[in-house]
């Protein structure tokens, strides 16, 4: 949140898309921005004489408390539970459902450690029930031969895959 809080517009490259940070807690880093960051830095207002992105009250200053215009933007939302760090875990539950891998998840976020990007990524139901749905019509095919409903029909072998002692069957 740091990095944000006291981001400087000189770090910022606009036409190249990137945030070029000379401290970070892994040291210099390179944030790759996507359209809709680079059009909300671009619509910013510039405060002359003040670096910062995000100015502060003071002249020349950062803002230094980002909780009460961070329970504005909430109440405005109509998200009252979420925290300013929620935001690197929906970002990354965000790529997973766009079908980037985690290891592209983690470079974004700037993570070394996929363990760690791992952590970050919740899967939403959605798209686990849309996975589990794909697979079972996959093996209803196979199995029944059509993707309905199957649980009036008898898969399409002579004899089951497993036996009544529990071994695998020959069929399988």
């Amino acid at each position: 949140m740091s990095e944000i809080q006291t981001l400087e517009w000189r770090y910022v490259d606009l036409e190249q898309k990137e945030l070029r940070l000379p401290d970070s807690k892994t040291g210099a880093k390179t944030v790759h921005l996507g359209g809709a960051a680079i059009a909300l830095l671009e619509a910013l207002p510039r405060v002359t004489g003040n670096p910062y992105i995000i100015v502060g009250k003071k002249e020349k200053a950062h803002l230094t408390d980002l909780q009460h215009p961070w329970r504005r933007i909430r109440k405005a939302a109509g998200l009252s539970d979420v925290r300013i760090h929620d935001l690197r875990h929906t970002f990354a539950s965000g790529g997973l459902l766009v079908g980037e891998g985690l290891a592209m998840i983690g470079k974004l976020l700037g993570h070394t450690q996929v363990q760690t990007t791992a952590r970050y990524a919740h899967l939403a139901s959605d798209p686990v029930k849309q996975a589990a749905t794909k697979i079972s019509d996959r093996l209803a095919l196979a199995l029944f031969g059509t993707v309905e409903d199957p649980s009036d029909k008898k898969p399409q072998h002579s004899r089951p895959l497993i036996d009544d002692a529990g071994d695998e069957s020959e069929s399988a």
